[in-house]
């Protein structure tokens, strides 16, 4: 029980500090400039969202004892290949941003060039994959890293003494909405690769089977209220200073309530959290979009640390010698908001097949909820793509 309760903890952590890379928190504080505490009404409805997106993906892949593209390829022949082509690419164009991030975060802190920054946290993020038990080893680095993250920016928070009563209302009552904040949302919470990977570590930890679905449930809902927790404690930080009339640096927004609130300790701690964001979404996409290449291959399966260890060296070398390709990121990023309703609903698909999960019955009201956001971002997602397909031809 207490080996079970450590991998549904280490799961959940995983998931979320997959999420909270450097892209989420520059996402949080550019969304609460433009829509000020209008910006807690989407992140509400985002969670909901993402819970049901999370809900069912955890719950198939679990009670099938099946990883996603192998679900994929049951319910269609060849479409578990596809997303795993899909996820490969998310997670490599998004692993170099997030290497990018760790290589910042060690600049503020040491003054090293971030080129330099980035192959140092490169080489911590390798270092995990070299031991037997690297799945413990990230399970606990998660951990620790999340508890960090959280703790520095509730200080952060407090000190940018936001207004926690306008946030509240318009929480419920919002003044302005933007949708296209409610879909970066979502697919940067529960999109590409990210979903999955508590997913899979709970597979490979071996909690499976309709018994074990109380305890997935319970942790894939905690992944996402973590995950949001430091969503919300941010949103407050960001607000209390725009509130008082404070620009954010475009150039790095997130950095901005942490200067403005503590100065150059302020900044200290930005580069701890950004680098802490960085580093575990680089083990997390790294470890995840393996995960799907050992369909490919036995022997990629029986070497998976090293492969995953290859896929962290080569996000780091391209981010040390060509840095983040733009626009290599901008359009696999539109891609990878494709990723979600696609693999959900794959997964709904599969819920619902006797060959697949058994006498297990998916309940309708987690379908309903999963068909909701598979809707919602397919339309939103192909917009988003036709826009920027259009932008490149005009």
């Amino acid at each position: 029980m207490i080996k079970n309760r450590s991998a549904l903890l280490g799961a959940a952590f995983l998931m979320a500090t997959s999420a909270i890379g450097p892209g989420f928190l520059t996402q949080t504080a550019t969304f609460t400039q433009t829509l000020f505490a209008s910006f807690g009404f989407v992140i509400l409805l985002s969670i909901l969202l993402d819970i049901g997106a999370q809900l069912n993906i955890w719950r198939i892949v679990a009670v099938s004892e099946k990883k996603a593209q192998d679900i994929a390829n049951a319910v269609l022949p060849g479409a578990g290949y596809f997303l795993a082509v899909l996820i490969v690419m998310g997670g490599l164009a998004f692993n170099i941003g997030n290497v990018g991030g760790a290589g910042l975060g060690l600049n503020i802190l040491t003054g090293l060039p971030a080129e330099s920054g980035a192959i140092i946290s490169g080489a911590i993020a390798v270092g995990i994959f070299l031991f037997k038990e690297a799945g413990k080893i990230m399970d606990r680095f998660a951990q620790v890293m999340g508890f960090v993250m959280i703790a520095l920016t509730i200080y952060v928070a407090l000190n940018a003494q936001p207004p926690i009563a306008e946030a509240a209302v318009h929480t419920f009552m919002p003044e302005k909405l933007d949708v296209i904040a409610i879909v970066t949302l979502v697919g940067g919470t529960v999109g590409g690769y990210i979903t999955f990977a508590g997913a899979h570590r709970l597979l490979d930890a071996g909690i499976t089977g309709k018994d074990a679905l109380k305890e997935v449930s319970k942790s894939s809902v905690s992944a996402i209220l973590i995950a949001s927790i430091m969503r919300v404690v941010l949103f407050l930080a960001v607000l209390g200073v725009v509130s008082q009339g404070v620009k954010l640096d475009p150039a790095n927004p997130a950095a901005t309530p942490f200067s403005h609130v503590a100065g150059n300790l302020g900044l200290i701690i930005f580069g701890i959290v950004i680098w802490a964001a960085s580093i575990t979404s680089v083990i997390g996409a790294a470890y995840t979009s393996v995960s799907f290449l050992t369909t490919f291959s036995p022997f990629i399966a029986k070497h998976r640390n090293c492969w995953i260890i290859v896929f962290i060296v080569i996000s780091t070398a391209v981010l040390a010698t060509i840095g983040k390709p733009a626009q290599v990121l901008v359009f696999v990023g539109t891609l990878n908001g494709l990723i979600l309703p696609i693999s959900l609903g794959l997964i709904l698909l599969a819920a619902h097949r006797s060959k697949i999960v058994g006498d297990y019955k998916h309940p309708v009201w987690m379908t309903a909820a999963g068909a909701l956001v598979v809707i919602l971002m397919a339309v939103l997602s192909v917009m988003t793509l036709s826009k920027y397909i259009g932008n490149l031809m005009a």
